[in-house]
């Protein structure tokens, strides 16, 4: 693959992981200071799907940017935006899961992609 192809994947990787950390960041900083307070659309409690989504927008991400274990940690990312897109708003107008579904849609090319050359665990 030419050099632009791993730009591609790269720049990829930066903006939709980017981006994913402005929805798990304050995610994360609630889970920290203790303020267990979150929807529970799968059932699982709202503290254990507070951690799960902190995972799937915080640290997945985080992975991704760095290009550790990329495909693996677009998993749980298409997981929770799945989730998202489908159950939580998954009676709404397509305007408000747009959203959920480009995320989701990005985090599964990167999963098919994987990190490509500019990452910190090489091949």
């Amino acid at each position: 693959m030419n050099a632009a192809y791993h730009f591609a994947l790269l720049f990829l990787r930066l903006t939709f992981s980017g981006m994913m950390l402005t929805h798990g960041i304050p995610k994360l900083l609630n889970l920290i200071q203790g303020d267990l307070e979150f929807g529970d659309p799968i059932g699982l409690g709202p503290t254990a799907t507070l951690v799960l989504a902190v995972i799937g927008e915080a640290i997945c991400p985080l992975l991704i940017i760095l290009g550790i274990k990329t495909r693996i940690a677009a998993i749980p990312t298409i997981i929770t935006m799945a989730i998202a897109a489908f159950l939580v708003h998954g009676s709404d107008p397509l305007a408000r899961k747009e959203l959920a579904l480009l995320y989701l849609f990005g985090f599964i090319v990167i999963a098919l992609l994987g990190s490509g050359r500019f990452s910190l665990v090489r091949k």
